[in-house]
């Protein structure tokens, strides 16, 4: 599987980088239909990316601060898998792992 790593925080994305190198995972950087997303919450405007990647065919897994339920409900209505901080590494590995 191809995943893009969309965030710009340094942690996450060395976390995410290490996870996806695991399962053997391509890391890309622009997804294309079939591939799978991982896009943070914390930019105002996550849930139009996350719309527009839904709308390419691209799945996205969202993750933010388990406090901004606001956030995380909205990226789930725009299509995402939405999980706080602290889900997402376990549920990027189990979504390369094929299990949800």
């Amino acid at each position: 599987m191809r995943v893009h790593l969309a965030t710009n925080d340094l942690l996450f994305k060395a976390k995410l980088r290490a996870v996806a190198r695991a399962a053997n995972a391509e890391i890309v950087g622009e997804p294309v239909p079939g591939d799978l997303a991982v896009v943070p919450l914390d930019t105002p405007d996550a849930a139009e990316t996350i719309r527009q990647l839904v709308a390419r065919g691209v799945s996205v897994l969202a993750f933010g601060p388990h406090v901004r339920a606001d956030a995380l409900r909205a990226a789930r209505e725009a299509g995402a898998l939405a999980v706080p901080n602290s889900e997402v590494e376990a549920r990027l590995a189990a979504l390369l792992r094929g299990s949800h």
